[in-house]
């Protein structure tokens, strides 16, 4: 394709899911001109592609939604404390047709290649059919959990009934009455649609290799009073959410675990428990640095499963020892525990009966045989880097965005890798991402690159670039954050450790959005020192 005939934008959107949605949209009116570039058949991103039974999010309805426009806040009726995926995806679609941005977006358009022009310091960047594209800048807004993974388990492609991936589920819905059925994995796909799945099947087989905690959604239908209690207090709600850690108006008790006498402490557990969802995890300031407030949070969890569970060594299995509660992300479930007391209902401890291979037939572990008509893996995604390291990204000297994150990723404030100049990654290692709501914390990070951009124009500059030491010590600091944590005495995705061979580094900046989002602010304050702002 030649120049003539490339379309050339100022701004370059790569994903439509609700960080590219509100780039579009803050783009146009910011006054640039800027297209949308989205893998899948429709927006949504992750609301997309994530259809299986029970997908729901794990942040309140309320608060997982889009904060910039009033009128959009107020006159959308969430029905539910948590949303299921069709409800979040139908409110993705009223907003993209609301403000009328789909004329902006080319779905079913998948790229492979990006490349920096360093003679008009452009990016050209090539979908999957071989269409180009050219802009000033590139923003990535490719989701934290959108790459899936597929396990290097032996025979995986022999098994001859049906497969099926949480992450990828078909849009018609498969008929798995009678049928037996094996699930492989228990993270959060697997523990919301493991409940779901048991209703349908005749057997349902669910093959555990790491146990993790999930506490109750305790989800219900929002009354018409909550409706009007919510809007009443929505622009409280936001203020207090945006200073927040997790994005998200909740406050955790005000003392210590440590402060508290055990019965103090049992009653706030209590009330944590009956909150509902992943808030359990922040019932106390210093549960994720303090091993003794963490250890009565995991003995508390761990009493509740052996109260749901009635058989005993089942219970066993499904409590984790491996991690403090909430190193991994805690999951957030309906009546998943309660699912392994149906007589349908069998748990596989793979700890201490490991697949050995997949099979025609099904699945063969160490000591035993499943025959299977249907196998779902749930086996969760390459997360915070897949979805990039996907696409061929090369900056100035051809330098490879693979090969920079081949140790593990680097960033300047989670937006900029050196040598990638006018290429910015929304919710990006070495910010919250996923350890925040990921709607606002998406909203303040395209808010801020945007008026980056605005300052360069202003100096008539057309090139932005992380420098490399203000990159390494912003890395450097992501890594020492997490270290005053307990996070990183877990093997979890946080760290890479779900992909094989992937480079173990804690991604995320753990210090939560409003200490985040204040740091921006400061470089923003300060000439955005750290980036080199040049012609």
């Amino acid at each position: 394709m030649s120049a003539e005939t490339r379309p050339y934008k100022d701004v370059l959107v790569v994903g439509a899911g609700f960080g590219g949605l509100y780039a579009v949209h803050a783009a146009r009116q910011a006054g640039l001109d800027v297209l949308c570039l989205e893998a899948g058949a429709g927006v949504g991103g992750t609301w997309y592609f994530n259809r299986y039974p029970g997908a729901r999010c794990d942040v309140e309805s309320i608060d997982y939604s889009y904060s910039f426009d009033d009128d959009l806040q107020n006159e959308w009726v969430w029905s539910e404390r948590y949303a299921t995926q069709p409800e979040i995806l139908r409110y993705i679609n009223h907003v993209a047709e609301r403000f009328d941005l789909l004329r902006s977006i080319r779905l079913d358009t998948r790229i492979v290649s990006a490349c920096f022009d360093e003679q008009t310091s452009t990016w050209r960047v090539t979908s999957e059919r071989g269409e180009e594209f050219e802009a000033r800048y590139l923003l990535c807004a490719t989701g934290s959990l959108s790459a899936p993974n597929r396990p290097a388990i032996p025979g995986i492609d022999d098994f001859a009934g049906e497969v099926y991936f949480t992450a990828q589920w078909p849009r018609t819905e498969p008929d798995l009455a009678g049928r037996r059925v094996g699930v492989i994995g228990t993270g959060s796909s697997g523990i919301q649609s493991v409940p779901l799945l048991a209703r349908q099947a005749d057997q349902l087989t669910v093959f555990q290799r790491t146990a993790n905690f999930s506490v109750p959604a305790l989800n219900r239908a929002l009354t018409h009073e909550d409706q009007i209690r919510v809007r009443e207090e929505y622009s409280e709600r936001r203020r207090k959410s945006r200073l927040s850690g997790g994005g998200s108006p909740h406050l955790a008790y005000p003392k210590n675990g440590t402060e508290c006498t055990p019965e103090e402490r049992l009653a706030a557990f209590e009330k944590g428990w009956a909150t509902g969802g992943v808030l359990f995890g922040k019932t106390f300031p210093d549960q994720y640095v303090s091993e003794e407030t963490n250890r009565c949070a995991q003995e508390f969890a761990e009493a509740k499963i052996r109260e749901i569970v009635h058989d005993p060594e089942t219970a066993a299995d499904l409590i984790p020892n491996d991690h403090p509660i909430g190193t991994k992300r805690i999951c957030t479930d309906t009546g998943y525990y309660e699912t392994f007391n149906r007589d349908n209902v069998a748990l596989v401890n793979l700890r201490k009966d490991p697949i050995v291979r997949i099979t025609e037939w099904g699945i063969k572990t160490e000591g035993s045989a499943y025959e299977l008509d249907v196998l779902v893996f749930a086996t969760g995604f390459d997360a915070m880097t897949g979805a990039l390291n996907r696409i061929d990204i090369r900056g100035t000297g051809g330098a490879s965005l693979r090969e920079a994150w081949r140790e593990g990723p680097v960033s300047y404030l989670g937006y900029q890798v050196p040598s990638f100049p006018n290429l910015f990654i929304v919710s990006g290692p070495g910010s919250p991402a996923v350890l925040a709501n990921m709607v606002l914390a998406s909203e303040m990070q395209v808010d801020w690159l945007l008026e980056l951009i605005r300052h360069a124009d202003a100096q008539g500059a057309n090139q932005i670039e992380a420098r490399a030491d203000a990159t390494e010590k912003w890395t450097a600091h992501v890594q020492e954050a997490a270290e005053e944590t307990l996070f990183l005495r877990a093997n979890s995705w946080y760290l890479g450790a779900n992909i094989e061979g992937k480079p173990r580094r804690f991604m995320l900046y753990v210090r939560g959005l409003g200490t985040y989002a204040d740091i921006c602010t400061r470089v923003a304050e300060n000439d955005y020192a750290g980036f080199e702002i040049s012609s």
